[in-house]
């Protein structure tokens, strides 16, 4: 009878889609429509197209572009062609875009050349001084020795580099037979993404899903009720799993509408709940915070609203979702990370209202949860607090390239040591509390401080550093820095902003900055960031 749960495939989607729901509409992005018949053409247009550029099965095609409708079909196209998609952070700046291509040995590069006043063609050229001259579908970089083409979205390319038209005219060669021979050859158990997630080392790790993780978003389809009926707002970034899985899947696996923004923008999103009679709408506590502040400015009829998703469970959150559940709509909360798929947790409709926003959402089934001490690995009682633990179907392959990272994640029994602190109260809902990771979230970004720290280290003027997270009322924390300058005169906050600007993410950029005679450490040598922690507040004052 074959597998209990039909093993689906990422690129085979839209074509599903395309049989079940037709002409319904399944796109609108601005004044355009798409609807899924329109969609799946597009899908295929664009895997020709990468099948004529010598895209191979297997490779790791890096996507560097805010979103678009290009984004959805590329999402799809580079899953049916057997290749793996790369998704890269549009806040990266020059050296954090290095790393991850380098890292990742992503063979083609897509991206846009600019997005408002982001320069990304720019960046590239920084990166990538040495391709003058070559020929466009076979570079040959020094510094990015698996980098084979460069694709160029939304402005005339540089001679070595391709445009956009140019794949589209190379899929005019690709017959339909070698199309669905590739995707044919498709294993449902291979990896189909790799997803960058910043961890406590420094540096970004990638994580590997199969397209296993389909089912997760039937399961979550199936708890929430949604259906064709259902229009979905899209304004989070598609690089993130949040959209990519909550928003994208969601809409091609239920029939439901989708309903495109470039990014977030609460005016704009709030019009488009009302003109499209949105149902659905995604976000962070961030996000809910600008949009109940915009409609307290100009009202809207947000009544088509079913209900939203607003992770919660940490005390700063749960304010802004009991708001929203009076101003707003009815929000279910949720917990997961890029290891384990968006969300591993999540809350039911019909929850109560505490569940829904004093806790993080009930496991979702075929996953198994525990609760830990850190530090002897005792398993914990209900109620108790310590260290999360996940295993089952939709936790990650693993970090590419990166076999001791995940050896140190994914115990010897399946288990993925998350990290996060949190407890399993005695209603079987997940609460997540916090991070025992050095990791900040900034506005729903990961941030690693370690990564930051690595940066501030290559200023003359810096002898050590630390990193540590302040609280914010909008964006959660943000990053202050501890100086420790060479000379006695350090660095001051306008100097560090100049030498972060263009190469780090503008969400990384340390705040503050704050000058100290010597870091406190530990007797092994470890710096104590609680200190830390403690004397930003001291130094800058209690948050509001």
């Amino acid at each position: 009878m074959g597998e209990w749960f039909k093993k689906l495939k990422f690129g085979d989607l839209p074509a599903m889609a395309r049989e079940r729901y037709g002409e319904r509409e399944a796109l609108c992005y601005g004044d355009q429509r798409w609807s899924y018949v329109e969609f799946d053409a597009e899908v295929e247009r664009t895997a020709r197209g990468l099948i004529g550029l010598g895209v191979e099965p297997g490779e790791h095609v890096a996507l560097w572009m805010v979103n678009r409708p290009e984004w959805l079909f590329l999402m799809y196209a580079i899953a049916k062609v057997g290749a793996i998609l790369v998704p890269l952070n549009t806040r990266y700046r020059t050296a954090d875009v290095a790393f991850t291509v380098k890292q990742s040995d992503s063979a083609t590069w897509i991206s846009m050349a600019r997005s408002g006043p982001v320069d990304y063609l720019e960046m590239i050229r920084k990166n990538l001084p040495d391709i003058g001259g070559q020929a466009p579908r076979n570079l040959n970089c020094d510094r990015f020795p698996k980098l084979r083409r460069v694709v160029l979205f939304g402005a005339e390319p540089d001679p070595s580099m391709l445009a956009w038209a140019d794949l589209l005219a190379a899929g005019k060669t690709v017959s339909q037979e070698e199309l669905e021979a590739r995707a044919a050859a498709v294993d449902a158990d291979d990896v189909v993404l790799i997803c960058y997630t910043s961890g406590t080392t420094g540096h970004p790790k990638g994580v590997m899903h199969s397209h296993v993780i389909i089912r997760n978003v039937i399961d979550r389809i199936n708890r929430f009720g949604v259906t064709f009926d259902d229009a979905i707002i899209n304004n989070l970034p598609m690089f993130h799993l949040y959209a990519y899985s909550e928003c994208a899947m969601l809409a091609i696996l239920s029939g439901a509408r989708q309903i495109l923004m470039d990014s977030f923008d609460a005016t704009e999103t709030l019009r488009l709940v009302e003109s499209e009679r949105a149902t659905i709408m995604h976000g962070f506590d961030t996000h809910y915070k600008d949009l109940l502040d915009c409609q307290t400015r100009d009202k809207r009829d947000i009544s088509s609203l079913r209900f939203g998703s607003l992770p919660a469970g940490m005390l700063n959150s749960a304010l802004i979702a009991r708001r929203s559940q009076e101003e707003l709509t009815t929000t279910v909360s949720g917990w997961g990370m890029t290891e384990t798929w968006t969300f591993a947790a999540c809350s039911f409709i019909s929850a109560t209202t505490e569940q829904r926003c004093d806790a993080s959402g009930f496991p979702m089934p075929g996953l198994e949860y525990c609760v830990i001490d850190p530090e002897n690995g005792r398993r914990l009682a209900t109620g108790e607090q310590g260290e999360i633990l996940v295993r089952g179907y939709s936790i990650m392959k693993g970090y590419y390239n990166n076999p001791a990272e995940t050896a140190e994640a994914i115990d010897a029994d399946g288990w993925l040591h998350t990290g996060d602190t949190g407890l399993i109260r005695p209603d079987g809902h997940l609460r997540f509390i916090g991070r025992f990771k050095d990791l900040l979230k900034v506005g729903g970004e990961n941030v690693s401080p370690a990564e930051v720290e690595a940066f501030l280290l290559t200023m003359a003027e810096v002898d050590q550093v630390a990193v540590v997270g302040y609280p914010d009322a909008r964006l959660a924390e943000i990053p202050v820095a501890f100086i420790v300058p060479v000379d006695g005169t350090g660095p001051d906050q306008g100097a560090v902003a100049a030498h972060c600007k263009g190469n780090i993410a503008s969400y990384k950029i340390p705040r503050h900055v704050l000058c100290v005679a010597e870091l406190p450490m530990t007797p092994t040598g470890k710096v104590q960031k609680h200190k830390l922690r403690a004397r930003a507040i001291e130094d800058l004052g209690a948050p509001d």
